[in-house]
């Protein structure tokens, strides 16, 4: 018997399926010259519905994608070490897959380190020092001079975009007035002693703003950044530790950087930040550098750290981030209270009564007491932890956590040739007091793929498929509220084979509609919402 064809809509209407130079570590020196509640909504069928086969062409996609994605893990260090920024976003801007783009960028900024190495034995595990002896190698990501025009061009606010901070006899403080940070006062501050931490530099400088948002798609997670200027001979904080996983990039003059263990096993990867730390409280560091112009310095979340200047030059650095509240515990925080909920309405199991007398046995007034009741409540609780795997929507928690993503990330900072085939270069415009060059048209033989791999993802909410994108957010962190657009029955197939196609052009009269109009129909929603672009800039019909 033919299986039956299992509509994607019905899928999403499920809740989808239950998913089964030098460089230096702490010890190591290479030479580098060479909705409900939980949002999660919950059916009944979900671990019953069977997952739709892939037609043809959406498998012939998956291949392609297999394939992009041994070339991004294929690229080499020596295909792009000594390239000045300006050219390799120039190069990159003719990648036509954002995988491999964001694969290049990241082994550009961690060079002469593999991608592979760097993740299998530093990721989350130890600090990582890179000394370069060139002081070129991070020119033109942001420098002091970009900082100052800001500050003129900009409506810069303390504490909101500007933090000045010092940190004098073991005290940490911070000394923001209120309102717009002027030149006049940001420079007295400065002279005066102070450092100076930009929050969103992506907010105002273009080039920090493309190398995050090409960055984060290669962490999955969003991909922020804290700017820090610091007057020769002081500190502006104190020791502590951060919830991200940091890079910290030296653009300008050298800052000394003490790097310590965490203290104990509960705070390796913190879910939090630290308060500040004295120094009686964090013992000997286990990595000490000057890091000069050019170099790199990784630390894992939970590793204290701190950074004070030389008395002979200033320091410019940028903190590169990402993956925070990114780890199997957030997931889990999603997935368990759903599991409960889909166990307690088809398992009676769950929905059995307590021990009437439970309370007198059980209780951290009774832990200590040896009475044959405990390990067997103890017992039950392991066996239903065990069974409430089972009933876990994996998937649906995963597509909440990509919402979250989406929300999180900058928007794609578009080329010249995306711009040109996107919405953004249409030819329309005001002229003569009425709208012109309104005619251009998509049909059914024009070639079409998403702007970027993962600037949008179905996701299921109720009885609707929705789907959330990154094209409209802002600069800023979470000024925006999250952008989605409802996906109608008739489009949800087709919408998937596009998100499976990537980095392939389809025509749009291949996607999996029924009926023509719906195959337009679709692509000019996507179109005027800027998440797909044509393989050639769309002319007037």
């Amino acid at each position: 018997m033919d299986k039956k064809h299992v509509s994607a809509f019905e899928l999403y209407q499920n809740a989808l399926l239950a998913s089964t130079p030098e460089v230096k570590t702490s010890s190591v020196k290479i030479t580098a010259k060479k909705q409900k509640e939980n949002g999660i909504q919950t059916h009944k069928s979900i671990k019953k519905t069977k997952r739709k086969q892939m037609g043809k062409q959406v498998i012939k996609a998956a291949q392609t994608e297999e394939k992009v994605e041994r070339l991004a893990e294929g690229v080499q260090c020596g295909e792009i070490s000594g390239v000045a920024l300006d050219a390799l976003l120039s190069d990159l801007a003719k990648v036509s897959n954002s995988r491999v783009r964001a694969s290049k960028l990241f082994q550009w900024l961690i060079h002469p380190i593999p991608s592979k190495s760097f993740f299998r034995d530093a990721w989350e595990k130890k600090p990582v020092l890179i000394k370069r002896q060139n002081p070129d190698y991070y020119t033109g990501l942001f420098s002091t001079a970009e900082f100052d025009r800001i500050l003129r061009r900009d409506d810069v606010q303390y504490g909101v975009n500007l933090d000045v901070t010092s940190y004098r006899n073991g005290k940490r403080e911070t000394h923001n007035p209120p309102g717009r940070a002027l030149p006049f006062t940001v420079w007295d501050f400065y002279e005066s002693g102070c450092s100076l931490r930009m929050l969103n530099p992506q907010a105002f400088s273009s080039t920090v703003w493309n190398v995050l948002s090409i960055l984060q798609e290669h962490f999955g997670s969003m991909a922020g950044a804290n700017m820090y200027l610091t007057p020769p001979g002081t500190q502006g904080f104190a020791p502590h530790y951060d919830d991200i996983e940091a890079f910290v990039v030296q653009l300008e003059g050298k800052k000394h950087w003490r790097v310590y263990n965490p203290r104990s096993e509960n705070e390796v990867l913190p879910v939090v930040s630290s308060p500040n730390f004295s120094h009686s409280e964090i013992g000997k560091p286990i990595l000490e550098a000057v890091l000069e112009a050019g170099d790199l310095l990784y630390f894992p979340r939970g590793f204290i750290h701190q950074g004070d200047c030389l008395s002979d030059a200033h320091s410019l650095h940028i903190t590169v981030s990402s993956y925070q509240r990114n780890s199997w515990g957030n997931l889990l925080a999603k997935v368990v209270p759903a599991a409960l909920e889909m166990a307690m309405e088809e398992d009676v199991d769950f929905r059995g009564g307590l021990p009437v007398d439970y309370l007198t046995y059980m209780g951290v007034q009774n832990s200590d007491k040896e009475d044959p009741r405990r390990a067997q409540f103890l017992s039950r609780i392991e066996g239903l932890m065990k069974k409430l795997s089972t009933f876990a929507p994996v998937d649906a928690a995963v597509d909440q956590k990509a919402r979250g993503y989406l929300h999180d990330c900058l928007p794609p900072m578009l080329t010249a040739e995306e711009r040109a085939s996107s919405v953004q270069g249409a030819p329309s415009r005001w002229e003569n007091g009425e709208p012109v060059d309104m005619g251009v048209a998509i049909r059914g033989q024009i070639r079409v793929r998403l702007v970027r791999s993962g600037i949008a993802r179905l996701c299921s909410d109720g009885e609707a498929v929705w789907l959330y994108y990154t094209a409209d957010n802002s600069r800023v962190y979470h000024k925006e509220e999250p952008k989605s657009v409802e996906i109608k029955a008739e489009h949800t197939d087709a919408m998937e084979f596009l998100i499976h196609a990537y980095p392939k052009f389809v025509t749009v009269g291949s996607l999996p509609c029924k009926l023509a109009e719906d195959k337009v129909s679709l692509a000019e929603l996507l179109f005027k919402r800027g998440l797909i672009h044509t393989a050639e800039p769309l002319q007037q019909s």
